[in-house]
């Protein structure tokens, strides 16, 4: 599914990107961050939130989760960069949709924790923004879906986004204890 991705030419994001950035960690995970599209860094590189913003999740991840991305899965929306760093648009979103559906589909995840707008409105189907939807878990395939801002916000809107985030992260802690176990093949 990367390699296939790696040359997908299905939206105007195709022409202007350096790398797909398709996704990394660990690909039995319980647990799967899903952000809103890559960054210069990300783009530059091939990889997830590997720029500022992502060094802010991995921390905030570690301190309140205790968790590395040993022990979780991370993607995007949409697997490359939107120039200037500018939100996705529906039709690019939408382009990218079945690698993400196939990405959940084969992590199987039992919570999944979005990261910012986009993605949490792409997966819960709904209008309002972060700020109204963050808070709680919501019942999502197999387990729970988890809102909370992008970290980039962290970076812009100072300690309350932070302290945002991590009750956030909290609340995936505990979704995660909450969710049923995967039943056994066979």
């Amino acid at each position: 599914m990367a390699k296939d991705a790696s040359a997908c030419t299905r939206c105007r994001l195709a022409g202007g990107r350096t790398n797909v950035v398709f996704g990394m960690g660990n690909p039995t995970a319980a647990l799967m961050f899903v952000g809103e599209g890559p960054g210069e860094q990300e783009d530059l590189q091939g990889l997830p939130f590997v720029g500022r913003s992502g060094q802010l999740l991995d921390r905030l991840i570690l301190e309140e989760m205790n968790l590395t991305r040993d022990d979780f899965y991370i993607t995007n929306t949409v697997k490359c960069r939107p120039p200037g760093n500018r939100d996705p648009l529906p039709d690019e979103i939408e382009s990218c949709w079945s690698y993400l559906d196939q990405q959940l589909g084969l992590v199987d995840p039992r919570v999944v924790v979005t990261l910012g707008n986009f993605a949490t409105r792409s997966l819960l189907g709904r209008t309002e923004g972060i700020s109204k939807l963050r808070g709680r878990a919501y019942p999502y395939r197999s387990g729970y879906l988890v809102p909370t801002f992008h970290p980039s916000a962290a970076l812009r809107g100072g300690g309350g986004v932070v302290a945002q985030i991590r009750a956030d992260l909290v609340r995936a802690k505990e979704a995660l204890a909450a969710a049923p176990l995967p039943r056994p093949a066979g």
